[in-house]
């Protein structure tokens, strides 16, 4: 029988950033945090400028929060150069 030691461990426990990046989130918690209607962000998912959903079964759908957060941090980003376009 293997014996686990710290360093085995380690290396198969997933670090805090992967566990992030990868923490499901449902429907309501994706509208709350981008306020995009249910139809606006399915639209948004097939024209493929917004993260597509996870299927878990047949009737069951989540994203990742890490893919949304970036969505957002993008769009922020894109505002924040284009005001200082305006300023020139």
């Amino acid at each position: 029988m293997a014996r686990i030691t710290a360093q085995n461990r380690k290396a198969t426990e997933p670090s805090a950033a992967v566990e992030a990046s990868h923490h499901f989130i449902k429907l309501a918690t994706v509208k709350a945090l981008t306020t995009l209607s249910t139809s606006e962000i399915y639209r948004r998912i097939e024209k493929g400028t917004f993260p597509k959903q996870v299927l878990l079964g047949p009737k069951s759908a989540v994203w990742i929060e890490a893919e949304v957060l970036e969505w957002q941090r993008t769009h922020i980003a894109a505002r924040n150069v284009e005001s200082v376009g305006d300023v020139a």
